[in-house]
């Protein structure tokens, strides 16, 4: 498997974000860690490039982010960074900070229909 760009300097921010975790991240991260989803492994804030996504899934070249309401405020550099995450090969899924909350469920459904589980 290629490696994917990292940018270390990156590392600490990446650290606190996962202690700080907002709510919508964590309930996720408990629905995923340590393998509990599908046996694949996740990992929390991974520092690709010069960005830091939510989650990871390595085996399925997975990224997973959870948008909320300061999102519509950033379009413009979220659409430059989902090319970029594109452009490695990987496939960028975003859910809604409210659908974590209110339809995980759903969430996992529509993962699971997603072609990248299908291969």
């Amino acid at each position: 498997m290629n490696q994917l760009p990292y940018n270390p300097k990156l590392k600490p921010l990446a650290a606190k974000l996962r202690k700080a975790g907002n709510l919508s991240e964590v309930i996720f991260w408990c629905a995923v860690k340590d393998r509990q989803y599908k046996g694949l492994d996740f990992d929390r804030q991974k520092v690709i490039g010069n960005y830091i996504v939510d989650f990871y899934c390595a085996k399925m070249k997975l990224v997973v982010e959870i948008d909320g309401e300061s999102h519509s405020e950033k379009a413009e550099y979220d659409a430059v960074r989902h090319k970029y995450l594109e452009d490695l090969g990987l496939t960028v899924i975003h859910f809604l900070d409210n659908d974590i909350k209110q339809n995980l469920k759903g969430v996992f459904e529509y993962l699971e229909k997603h072609a990248v589980f299908n291969e």
